[in-house]
């Protein structure tokens, strides 16, 4: 299993611009890469090789005035940049061909100078870590590292980025057994219904709020991007109105990013079996909750869990989303229709019991999550024990009553 490690770098002044000289030479290096192949394929040219290529704009590159500075960077960035373009490649075509899965791969594309992110990645030949903890990268000097955890192995790679708010990180891909980070098992199970107003629901009654990263900053982003925009292109003074736009957006993804590690390990370490429901994020990041929606990040929640989940010996089970969570009641399993998204509590005509719309839905997901997966009727009443709200009592697996799509007799509304 493959993982990686981000650390904060603190390059002086020297080695920032050698680095911005190794983010420019491998840039070229791509784009030289990319219009050399884009080229022969408008001539009916064959497609280029990975050892032609190289020659191409390494080799013979460097013996031209116009390319002659590449030398002044390490070349093992150069060759990385290369095998980068060969891999982009090699997605398209697997892609295309259907032997990639996940969604369609398009060609590679150029890399403009402009882009505020930059990375270069080393190999194993081109950085070391020395003994008073700093990172020697070639060509560049030994980089102070600002280290919050130590490496569980040998790093087998690095990629050094500049985000846009002028930050610098290690990126370290570290190869480590399947077994090393496995925890004890358990015999709990949840699942979790995603929502707006609280960010997660769990079966076992506990509700996350939404910490809404983005609107706690949305005036001071408002009143800074507004500077911004008066200030004149190409300045100075823009190029430091971008910088604090930048920082204050680095700050909001911090904060999103380490709520969404918190909440998903703390969810991975207590529970066995997470169940939890897949959502369309693309079609309701087009509707008029587009906003909330891309700001929660359910997608890369969902990928967090299935990495822990992966990584610790735990058990993540997806349930499709056209799954009627929300509609069913965890009692006698009446399916009880679409209700408006304002009907936060409802009643069920056929067993009266009355319900908390989301952890119903999370209740109802857990119990379809464990039948998936074929675990037995008492597994599933004993994780569903004191819910109290939805805390029925007798089965919880639903029956075999015929589903309607009445709606209920009687609900109380709730402001969403």
């Amino acid at each position: 299993m493959k993982l990686r490690y981000n650390y904060r770098l603190y390059p002086d002044p020297g080695q920032r611009q050698m680095l911005a000289k190794t983010f420019g030479c491998a840039r070229v290096v791509w784009n030289d890469a990319l219009a050399a192949r884009k080229v022969a394929r408008k001539m009916g040219l064959p497609y280029i090789g990975d050892a032609a290529i190289q020659r191409l704009v390494l080799t013979q590159a460097k013996k031209t005035p116009e390319r002659a500075w590449l030398a002044e960077v390490s070349s093992v960035v150069l060759q990385q940049s290369v095998r980068d373009l060969n891999t982009a490649y090699k997605n398209f075509f697997d892609s295309v061909a259907g032997r990639r899965k996940g969604p369609k791969m398009g060609l590679p594309v150029l890399k403009s100078r402009h882009d505020h992110r930059q990375a270069a990645r080393f190999n194993a030949n081109a950085f070391a870590l020395t003994g008073d903890g700093r990172l020697y990268l070639a060509k560049i000097g030994q980089v102070e590292v600002r280290w919050s955890r130590q490496l569980p192995a040998a790093p087998s790679s690095v990629t050094v980025i500049k985000d846009a708010a002028g930050r610098y990180f290690a990126s370290f891909v570290i190869d480590v057994p399947d077994t090393v980070n496995r925890l004890p098992e358990l015999d709990t199970e949840v699942g979790i219904d995603l929502g707006l107003t609280h960010y997660a629901i769990l079966s076992t009654g506990e509700k996350i709020a939404n910490p809404k990263w983005l609107r706690r900053r949305e005036k001071k982003l408002a009143r800074l991007q507004r500077g911004l925009s008066r200030k004149q292109k190409g300045s100075k003074n823009r190029e430091r109105a971008r910088l604090r736009v930048a920082r204050q957006h680095a700050k909001v993804a911090d904060a999103r990013r380490d709520f969404l590690h918190q909440t998903s390990t703390s969810i991975i370490r207590e529970n066995q079996t997470v169940c939890i429901e897949t959502l369309q994020v693309q079609g309701l990041a087009r509707s008029r909750l587009a906003k909330a929606v891309h700001e929660v990040s359910w997608g890369a929640f969902t990928r967090l869990l299935e990495g822990k989940a992966a990584r610790h010996g735990r058990t993540l089970v997806k349930i499709g989303r056209f799954f009627p969570s929300s509609q069913l009641c965890p009692c006698c399993g009446r399916q009880n229709g679409k209700l408006p998204l304002e009907v936060r509590e409802w009643d069920c005509p056929s067993c009266g019991e009355h319900h908390d719309r989301d952890i119903a839905a999370a209740i109802n997901i857990l119990t379809e999550g464990m039948r998936i997966i074929g675990s037995s009727g008492s597994t599933v009443a004993a994780g569903l024990a004191g819910h109290g709200i939805n805390d029925c009592g007798g089965q919880v697996r639903p029956g075999e009553a015929t589903p309607t799509l009445a709606p209920p007799a009687t609900y109380n509304a709730q402001a969403a």
